[in-house]
This record gives structure tokens, C-alpha cells and sequence, in this order.
């Protein structure tokens, strides 16, 4: 790599981390409101559930596209365009909440939704071209940039609780902010010459020949079922723990922002400083901790009576979200030749646990509260744990069927 094609690519891996963070600002700028909504909206618990259900099937209905739109209009375009997909639904979604018309809000949500998802799915194969041309792990730090993101947001929603801002007001000036932003920045992306640059003459087929084939795979099914684990246990802390917080403990809106916020600082800290972790003990040991981490986390807020000890364990939990999602996405990239279909599978998979596992939270806990119900991500948790190996570095060249792990 010559010294001008090294900066090029610096910079374009400085602009994929922007772009996480404001996909993450984003995100948890309508997330961490979500007790103001609700109570702007009247809503109980499974409403509420039914409500953020209906923002993932925007989103779950174009997650399979997103890979055919990329291939169309290029990385850099498709982040721009479904980013003011994104905040065009969180605007009109504010609006609906300020007149109480869940109509509104539900529109406003399914477009919040597929601009989220083909946003997601763009920037992760974006980062992904960036890391092949690096030539180094540098996923975590990207998500880390989403985590980044959403602190920020956390800390922005409770100061803007706090001083009783409404929720009409806060998001929209928020989210236009951030695209304008996020058009400034994917200028800085890679060139499709680039991108093109880390693929083979032997590559396999692309288009929806080469996704299905990806479909197929049994090593990418199990690192998209690591992935799910992951993307059920991130989604369900961003959708609900505020909530738990606030109803769990009789608390105000501002310290169930805060306990949001301290989730994500978790995750952000070990996606941050954990890369030298996974570089010295390797994908599987840290998977592995992260898993009993998480496990352990969920058990202690789920559990613990005082609200100390329940935010103990949200750090716990935080901590052992980090990596899946990051490192799945990385595995599923170890053959470049394969990269595009194998990250557009798994990034599906993950954001469909990510974005439709957390609502149907929300239903059972209208019957044992948010706390309790969020007992249940303890189950795909469990699963992922016991099939990390599938995430074990692969030889490139090896068969898919007995991948051959690097030391």
C-alpha cells in the first residue's frame, strides 16, 4: 500500500467511525425518550412493545434488500440517503407523539426502521472493506463509535429530560444535526476502485446467486446465530432498561436515562479497550467471558433489590454485549473473496435479534414486569455460548465445512 492510498483509507476508516457514531446518536435519541413517549402516548407495556414492533418490520422487511441497494448505488450514497430516511421518520414519528396520534408514530417508526436498517447493513460493509485494506481488527472500535454515539444521545435525552424539553422538540433538531453531518463525512468513504480492490479473480458469484449461497453455509449460519445473541442482548438494554429502571425502582425519567447511559458506557469502554484483549487471547476466550458476563449482568439487574446493585449488574451486562456483534461481523469477512454476502447474512440475522427481539420484550413484560421479562434474552445467550467456536479465525482458502482456525 503506497503512503497516499494509506491516508485514503485513514480517512475513510475515520469517516465509518463518524458514520457509527451518528447511527448510534441517532438510535438512542429516540430510545432513551422512550418514557416520555410513553407517557406522552398513554401507552402500557405491551402497547408499548407492539408500538416498537412495528418499527422493526420496516426494518426486517428491508434488511434482505439492503445488500441489492448497496451493490446499486455504492456504500457512500446508500449511508446518506437512508440516513435522512432515518431522521425523516424520527421527525414525523416526534410530531406524532406531540398530538398523540399513534398513527403518526407508527409511519413515522416503519421509515425510522428501514432507514436504520440499510444505513446498519452499508456502514458494517463499508467498515468491512476498510478493514481488509488495513489489514487489521478494527470492527470493535467501529461499534465502539455506535456506542460512542449513543452515550452521548443518553446524556443529551436526560439533560433534556431534566430540564422538562419536549420530546417534538429535542429529536427533531437532534437527528437533522446528525445528517447533515453524516453528508459532510461519507464523502471521505472509499471509491468503488477501492472497494473492488480486496476482492479475487476467483471470487464466487455475486448477486442473488452468491446470497443464497451465503444462506447456506452452516460457519455463517452459527456465527449469525453468535450474532443474534448479541444483537438480542444490546437491543433489549437499549429498548427497555430505561423503563425497567424507572418502573422497577420507582425512579424519575432523568436517572432512568442515566442507567442507560451507564450501559453503554460499558459497552463502549470494552469495544474501545478490548481490541488488544481479542488480539492477545483471540476471538473464541473472549467471546466465551462475554457471554458469562452478559449472563451474569442479566441475572443481578433482573434480581437485585437495591438499584445499586442492579446498576452493578447493568455494567456487567454492558461489558459482555461488546463483542458479538463486532467480531461476528469479522469473522463472517475472513475470506474477502466472500465478505460482501457472508457480512450482509450475518449483519440480517443480528439486526432482526436486535431490532424485533427487544418488542416482543415489551408484550411479556405487560404480565411480569420489564425487569423479570428481561430474563428471557438469558436463553439465545446461552445458545450463542455454546457455538463461539464457529467465530474461530478462517483460513482463506479453507473448505466452508471444516474451517481451519489460524493461531
Amino acid at each position: 500500500m503506497t503512503n497516499s492510498h494509506a491516508r485514503l483509507v485513514e480517512r475513510a476508516s475515520v469517516a465509518v467511525f463518524v458514520v457509527f457514531f451518528l447511527n448510534g446518536f441517532n438510535f438512542a435519541t429516540w430510545a432513551a425518550r422512550l418514557p416520555a413517549i410513553r407517557d406522552g402516548l398513554d401507552f402500557s407495556p405491551a402497547q408499548m412493545g407492539a408500538l416498537l414492533l412495528v418499527g422493526a418490520v420496516g426494518s426486517l422487511v428491508a434488511l434482505p434488500l439492503s445488500g441489492m441497494v448497496v451493490e446499486r448505488l455504492g456504500a457512500r450514497r446508500t449511508v446518506f440517503a437512508f440516513a435522512v430516511l432515518n431522521a425523516v421518520g424520527l421527525v414525523i414519528a416526534s410530531v406524532g407523539v406531540a398530538f398523540g396520534q399513534v398513527l403518526v408514530v407508527g409511519f413515522g417508526l416503519v421509515l425510522f426502521g428501514i432507514g436504520t436498517s440499510v444505513w446498519d447493513a452499508a456502514m458494517n460493509l463499508e467498515g468491512a472493506a476498510v478493514e481488509q485494506h488495513l489489514g487489521r481488527t478494527i470492527m470493535p472500535r467501529y461499534h465502539a463509535g455506535f456506542s460512542f454515539g449513543t452515550v452521548a444521545a443518553a446524556g443529551l435525552a436526560a439533560v433534556m429530560a431534566w430540564l422538562h424539553v419536549p420530546v417534538v422538540v429535542h429529536v427533531p433538531i437532534a437527528v437533522v444535526a446528525s445528517v447533515v453531518v453524516v453528508g459532510l463525512v461519507v464523502r471521505r468513504f472509499l471509491t468503488p476502485a477501492d472497494e473492488a480492490a480486496v476482492a479475487h479473480e476467483d471470487a464466487p458469484e455475486k448477486g442473488a446467486r452468491g446470497a443464497l449461497a451465503a444462506w447456506l453455509e452452516p460457519r455463517t449460519l452459527l456465527i449469525g446465530l453468535i450474532v443474534l445473541a448479541a444483537g438480542l442482548t444490546e437491543g433489549s438494554a437499549n429498548d427497555w432498561v430505561s423503563l425497567a429502571v424507572v418502573d422497577g425502582f420507582s425512579t424519575g425519567e432523568a436517572l432512568g436515562a442515566l442507567a442507560f447511559g451507564v450501559f453503554v458506557a460499558a459497552m463502549t469502554s470494552m469495544r474501545w479497550f478490548g481490541v488488544a484483549l481479542l488480539d492477545r487471547r483471540g476471538r473464541v476466550v473472549v467471546l466465551r467471558v462475554c457471554a458469562v458476563l452478559s449472563l451474569v449482568g442479566l441475572l443481578v439487574f433482573a434480581l437485585a433489590g437495591p438499584l445499586w446493585l442492579a446498576l452493578v449488574g447493568v455494567v456487567a451486562w454492558g461489558a459482555g454485549a461488546a463483542f458479538g456483534f463486532p467480531v461476528g461481523l469479522s469473522a463472517a469477512a475472513d475470506d474477502p473473496r466472500r465478505a460482501p454476502a457472508r457480512v450482509s447474512v450475518v449483519a440480517t440475522i443480528g439486526y432482526s435479534a436486535f431490532l424485533a427481539g427487544p418488542p416482543l420484550i415489551g408484550l411479556l413484560a405487560q404480565h411480569v414486569g420489564y425487569r423479570h421479562a428481561l430474563l428471557v434474552v438469558i436463553v439465545p445467550i446461552a445458545l450463542g455460548l455454546c457455538v463461539v467456536g464457529a467465530a474461530a479465525p478462517l483460513r482463506v482458502g479453507a473448505p466452508d465445512e471444516a474451517p481451519t482456525p489460524r493461531d
